[in-house]
């Protein structure tokens, strides 16, 4: 029995690739950019899309024939929607758009029946077994379990391949930040333990602050600050606040209507007169060196927010959590601080997400101490 050649197999490797161009099925690359754009999309007009993922290693050794598995697909899928690699030649992936209103739990049923009955007019039982689908809607609902859960990495395959292509950077990142937070902990170890000191005799209560916070992908995880606050003071006047200022209707220190107010509560009754000169001088932020050394945080990034901060964010708010770690400081705060608005602090997250780079992030720790010492937009 003969084989074909290399020459022959590459060959005809590259004719199937031209037929699959041909037919409208993309490329990995050209896919993962339309994902980009349809989430873009659904953060204006908020109607859902979903992503089918179809894999099977053996579509790359032609077991199961992608032919067929092509034309299954397209029986169940319309000329709007996106087909194309999503990873590889091993996953391929289907955004169905344009859902509108409909339901996309009941758009899923629907689909996840359509497409396995038209895959089973085409391939036999044997190649069915090696085939494995699954669906992911967007937008997601990060709380619906009640539980916080955390974002879907299959809808921001894009985001994780911009990511790989700066893995040695993110390594130095990683390497920075473990070597700058442990020095940060053992050179201000006293400094630490004398407010800890004051702290304790100036108000009853813990010496650490511990809050739940949103990090990455909406990883939970429990963010550390000196105490600033009194103990018995509950936190609905910050949560109403930062709800009002979000949505665009702030209320300044006065209880009356602004657009122009800061992004952090000013005059906060739950205080303490200590606590005033912490948050003042950014000294209750120390202990998120542990943060950091725990893989938690950055030393530069977004910083994380408070899950009904995170409950009240439009959908274009939530990419500042997904390209990179949230940090101790960023762009926001060398910028302005808390005189920044919301919308313009997510902007400059999103800014330094897209952009960032080693550099970038030095010269934002070292402009950090001189925003850190004006004390300008800190409250």
């Amino acid at each position: 029995m003969s084989s074909a050649s290399p020459v022959k197999a590459r060959s005809q490797s590259s004719t199937d690739r031209l037929a699959l161009l041909a037919a409208g099925f993309l490329p990995q690359e050209r896919f993962l950019r339309m994902l980009t754009l349809e989430r873009k999309r659904t953060e204006r007009s908020h109607q859902p899309f979903i992503l089918m993922m179809l894999e099977s290693e053996e579509l790359i050794t032609g077991a199961v024939t992608i032919e067929k598995v092509l034309e299954s697909l397209d029986s169940a899928s319309r000329e709007t929607d996106i087909k194309g690699w999503y990873r590889g030649s091993s996953v391929i992936g289907v955004l169905f758009t344009e859902l509108g209103g409909s339901e996309a739990s009941s758009a899923v049923t629907t689909l996840s029946r359509k497409v396995a009955t038209a895959l089973g007019r085409t391939l036999t039982s044997d190649q069915l077994e090696e085939i494995r689908l699954s669906f992911h809607v967007y937008p997601e609902n990060w709380e619906s379990d009640g539980t916080g859960g955390s974002a879907d990495p299959a809808l921001y395959a894009d985001l994780v391949a911009g990511a790989d292509m700066k893995k040695t950077a993110r390594l130095a990142k990683r390497i920075m930040d473990i070597a700058g937070s442990a020095s940060a902990l053992i050179l201000l170890s006293p400094v630490l333990a004398a407010l800890a000191v004051v702290i304790k005799l100036t108000s009853k209560g813990p010496v650490l602050f511990k809050q739940t916070r949103i990090g990455q992908y909406g990883r939970r995880f429990t963010f550390l600050k000196l105490r600033s606050m009194y103990e018995t003071e509950d936190h609905r006047l910050h949560e109403e606040y930062v709800k009002r200022l979000i949505a665009g209707k702030g209320v300044d220190e006065h209880g009356a209507e602004s657009q122009q107010v800061a992004y952090k509560l000013t005059n906060d009754p739950r205080i303490t007169p200590f606590g005033k000169f912490l948050r003042k001088t950014s000294l209750d932020e120390l202990p998120q060196f542990l943060n950091v050394l725990r893989g938690e945080m950055s030393l530069v990034g977004p910083r994380p927010p408070i899950p009904y901060e995170f409950k009240a964010y439009e959908l274009w708010h939530r990419r500042r959590l997904l390209m990179v770690k949230p940090g101790i400081t960023g762009l926001w705060q060398v910028e302005g601080r808390s005189r920044v608005k919301f919308n313009d602090m997510v902007r400059l997250d999103l800014a330094y997400a897209s952009s960032w780079s080693l550099w970038m992030d030095l010269k934002i720790l070292l402009r950090t101490p001189g925003a850190v010492l004006s004390g300008s937009g800190a409250y």
